[in-house]
């Protein structure tokens, strides 16, 4: 430092920090020697807390607002000071400054896939990322247990701790939560709600409130993500047989719509010999399938005279209804009922049986 810096110093009496970046968390106002002239003017401005620190002791702390540094708002510096009522001469104080706003769209991810077992794929391989958001919540504990005597300290000089921790309890959560890999998508926010609860004990260690964790996706390597890709394009296409028709149709289509010499003409002709004998093979196939087998017609049992006899078709059973010969009370058996039932209660047997009307009203009628 110059002579210049040193005098300029020794006199300037206004203590401020105007931040201009956007990730600086501690700041640490620069003085010669650290000598600070009683009365100077401290200039805290919202979003910031300063504190003074006296050989490596924090003493007193101020919130927003003008200060003038002296013996009456000072009384914590004054006390480790011993001084004298009316003292007036420069003292040695480092002022720290902190930002207490939030520092938003911080990333995490992961290094290394993470291997997790799933009840539908067997053992897979996970990669996940997304952001979070913090902010200095005890700014005592954070100069102790991170800052230390760092004159300036960014995000980028916790980012790196705060993500391994991030994964860290991502990587459990997600093992105990059993969700299955293709139904993860549909529970973000619930992964994401649960992990901010799980980890805010630990930032609150360092003296850090994570007010927002998002997890923005949680993906499969590229070699599976093809192969489910593929196992997706097999469902929509259905019957391989009839797209590979469609297919043919669409090069012969092609091919006819862009004629180009005797290659294209060759492609062409090989395309239609191939659409032909596909064709043929189809016609053939059809041609010698085999056709189903004759369906059986129901065999009826039937109660008659507290005998067993049978078994009769629906052709035989109609022509003893209409004999009168089997009527709505007879117990009829076939293998598609349980127990023996009487005909009227069968469905395929009612339309056979005679429209009966109800009763007659009882009483006398108007």
């Amino acid at each position: 430092m110059g002579l210049f810096d040193k005098l300029f110093g020794e006199f300037v009496d206004v203590i401020e920090w105007l931040d201009k970046s956007s990730n600086t968390m501690v700041y640490r106002f620069e003085r010669y020697g650290n000598e600070i002239k009683y009365g100077a003017k401290l200039t805290v401005r919202e979003s910031q807390v300063a504190i003074l620190v006296n050989e490596g002791k924090a003493a007193d702390f101020f919130e927003p607002g003008l200060y003038e540094l002296k013996t009456s708002n000072m009384p914590i510096l004054t006390t480790l000071e011993h001084w004298p009522h009316g003292f007036q001469s420069p003292f040695k104080a480092e002022v720290y400054f902190f930002n207490m706003r939030r520092f938003v769209d911080l990333k995490w991810g992961t290094k290394n896939p993470i291997m997790l077992r799933d009840k539908e794929f067997g053992a897979v391989r996970l990669r996940a990322f997304g952001s979070y958001c913090v902010r200095i919540n005890d700014p005592l504990t954070f100069i102790k247990e991170i800052t230390g005597t760092n004159g300036h300290f960014s995000t980028a000089d916790i980012s790196d701790q705060l993500r391994n921790l991030i994964l860290s309890r991502f990587a459990s959560i997600l093992g105990e939560s059993s969700i299955p890999v293709l139904d993860l998508a549909a529970n973000y926010d619930d992964l994401s709600e649960y992990l901010t609860t799980r980890i805010a004990p630990e930032f609150m260690e360092y003296g850090l409130e994570i007010t927002k964790l998002l997890v923005e996706n949680i993906s499969l390597p590229p070699a599976v993500e093809k192969a489910l890709d593929k196992r997706t394009s097999m469902g929509v296409i259905g019957n391989l047989k009839d797209y590979s028709e469609f297919q043919a149709a669409e090069a012969m289509q092609a091919a006819a719509e862009n004629p180009s010499g005797g290659a294209s003409e060759g492609i062409g002709m090989g395309i239609g010999f191939a659409m032909a004998n596909k064709m043929g093979q189809s016609f053939t196939e059809r041609g010698s399938a085999t056709p189903p087998p004759i369906p059986q017609h129901t065999q009826y049992f039937i109660a008659l005279n507290g005998q067993q006899s049978g078994p009769f078709n629906l052709a035989d059973v109609t022509a003893k209804i209409k004999a009168s010969t089997l009527t709505r009370d007879t117990l009829i058996w076939n293998k598609s009922l349980v127990e023996w039932t009487k005909a009227g209660k069968i469905a395929e047997l009612s339309p056979y049986f005679p429209i009966m009307p109800p009763p007659l009203p009882t009483g006398n009628a108007e």
